[in-house]
């Protein structure tokens, strides 16, 4: 990867550097490395973190569309990690929830996660990393609250 050098003329944009950041990360986070895909491992995580959920609330809160979504979770359901449930309150919704094997799996792979962001951050303090998380998580929220249409292009 290249050197990069602190306050040179040619300094990236916050949207390049982010760009840059991401693809990075998923070179780093191997399907090896995580026993399984990255989008997987952020869809089961999400699962395990709210219980079950809907496949509606699984694109908006993941932001993607629904024929993404559907297939990882026919990834999901087929490596045995997930089961789909029709909603007994709405019979034309469906409910994902985790098995026992896909909460291994997420265990195995919330391991490996730890270690690669504290290899990533370790040139930040724990105080450094609070505040970048609390920062990238204004950015991520106001993106979300300001509709894509509606940016200006003055």
């Amino acid at each position: 990867m290249a050197k990069m050098e602190s306050g040179s003329s040619s300094d990236t944009g916050l949207i390049a550097l982010l760009i840059q950041i991401n693809k990075a990360l998923h070179r780093r986070t191997s399907e090896e490395l995580l026993g399984m895909r990255l989008k997987l491992f952020l869809l089961l995580g999400y699962v395990r973190d709210r219980g079950a959920v809907s496949q509606q609330e699984l694109e908006t809160g993941l932001l993607m569309d629904a024929n993404s979504v559907v297939l990882l979770l026919n990834e999901a359901e087929a490596a045995g990690f997930s089961v789909r449930r029709r909603d007994p309150a709405d019979r034309r919704r469906h409910m994902v929830e985790l098995t026992d094997a896909g909460r291994a799996a997420v265990e195995r792979a919330e391991k490996a996660r730890e270690g690669i962001e504290d290899e990533v951050l370790s040139d930040l303090s724990l105080e450094e990393r609070k505040t970048l998380r609390k920062l990238l998580k204004q950015v991520l929220l106001g993106l979300l609250r300001v509709p894509a249409e509606s940016h200006s292009t003055a």
